[in-house]
């Protein structure tokens, strides 16, 4: 089994045009270790998938990923970390529970995902999608101090960490940020919440 092969894509400029799956990269020596640590630190059961792809089948972003999402599971319960930690998916993953609802054994893939995002996160090592990465830290980072999104400085310091705040797009940032604006889809000032509690259990 080539644990390893990459969704087939369409490539009209290929014989049929399919684009083949790339050769076997080696053999593997799966591992059970990095599945029970999965489980035991996020409260899945990963080991009740049994690949029947309905999560992969119903995904609307498949078409960005590398590894389809009943893969990204199989590759857990193999205890390919490495190979995860490479992988386009976890980042390009919408959380919009369509797998989550899809799953005849109710096996969250989303909370698998950001599990899988978190440890990337914590390694600091680079990944395929790192704009992807800082939206996601900025995001959570501004979640953990007031428990709610302020998006005016949330989106102003990704602009400024991911060069986009004087690029070229930076007038139609700012356009649409006056849009937003006039329509109180966008506030001046943020906003917290009262119950401080859950926060300090939540990010400690």
């Amino acid at each position: 089994m080539n644990v390893n092969q990459a969704p087939l894509k369409t490539d009209e400029n290929q014989p049929g045009g399919v684009l083949q799956p790339p050769p076997e990269s080696g053999r593997i020596s799966p591992s059970s270790d990095f599945l029970r640590r999965v489980q035991a630190e996020t409260g899945l059961n990963l080991s009740a998938c049994y690949a029947c792809k309905k999560c992969s089948n119903g995904c609307p972003v498949t078409f960005a990923m590398d590894l389809y999402p009943h893969q990204v599971v199989r590759y857990v319960q193999l205890g390919l970390a490495e190979r995860l930690r490479d992988s386009r998916t976890i980042w390009v993953c919408a959380s919009c529970q369509t797998c989550l609802t899809r799953c005849p054994n109710d096996v969250d893939l989303p909370r698998l995902m950001d599990y899988l995002k978190e440890n990337v996160t914590r390694d600091k090592k680079p990944v395929p999608e790192e704009r992807t990465r800082l939206f996601h830290t900025l995001f959570l980072r501004d979640v953990s101090r007031r428990g709610r999104v302020f998006e005016g400085s949330l989106m102003t310091r990704y602009l400024i960490r991911s060069g986009g705040l004087f690029g070229p797009e930076a007038i139609k940032n700012a356009r649409l940020g006056l849009a937003m604006l006039k329509r109180g889809r966008l506030k001046l000032l943020p906003a917290g919440t009262r119950d401080r509690a859950w926060l300090k259990a939540l990010f400690p």
